[in-house]
């Protein structure tokens, strides 16, 4: 009997694939629709001004996110989207709340329920948004919302910060200053996010290994 892990990876390695093909078909259908097609040297040229950063970025966030999310949030995180923002973030409180390690058979399942749970509303939302948006964009464009839409990211993490920092302070304290020292000195860096999370966790690595031999966590 197949486990359930070589079940999630076998569905997951599916979906993925799906999900690769449709995305380069769509491109492919509007150049069948309208009889244009780009020459491959201008497209070569593109993807090497964009595709190594992408790429360099997706090998990092999958070594950071799949042990937060598990074998089959990390599959339906990927195929979905929005990670850092949305997904991450939902899997983690989620855990948070069930007392369960992402590392664990109850973690596992409580990660993929918080993943899915997150994708259905946020494409509920979209699809509400797509609907009322002649209504709400007078709203959503007011100077009143504009510092809160700014705040959003940081907001999110910060309130997971709390919880998490509160936990393991002597931790976290080391990546933390080194991180607001960083983007002080180069404010520039801030678009390099997705890059220097894995930086940040190779930091807090170091640091509770020292702290482990000291013992003083």
């Amino acid at each position: 009997m197949r486990s359930y892990k070589d079940s999630v990876h076998f569905y997951g390695r599916i979906w993925v694939a799906t999900a690769i093909f449709l995305m380069i078909m769509a491109p492919v259908a509007i150049c069948v629709y309208y009889d244009a097609w780009p020459e491959l040297k201008y497209v070569l040229t593109g993807l090497l001004g964009v595709a190594p950063i992408f790429w360099t970025t997706a090998i990092i966030e999958v070594l950071t996110y799949a042990p937060m999310l598990g074998t089959g949030g990390t599959y339906l995180g990927f195929i979905t989207g929005n990670l850092s923002s949305l997904k991450v973030p939902c899997a983690l409180n989620a855990m948070q709340a069930a007392k369960v390690e992402a590392s664990s058979e109850e973690g596992e399942v409580i990660s993929t329920i918080a993943v899915a749970t997150s994708a259905i509303v946020t494409t509920v939302i979209i699809a509400l948004g797509v609907l009322l948006l002649g209504y709400l964009q007078p709203l959503l464009e007011s100077e009143t919302l504009a510092p809160a839409f700014d705040n959003i990211l940081p907001a999110l993490f910060g309130a997971l910060a709390v919880v998490y920092v509160s936990k393991n302070w002597k931790i976290a304290i080391t990546p933390l200053v080194f991180m607001i020292v960083l983007f002080l000195a180069v404010p520039s860096l801030a678009s390099a996010v997705g890059v220097l999370v894995p930086v940040g966790a190779l930091i807090a690595i170091g640091a509770s290994r020292i702290l482990y031999k000291k013992g003083l966590v």
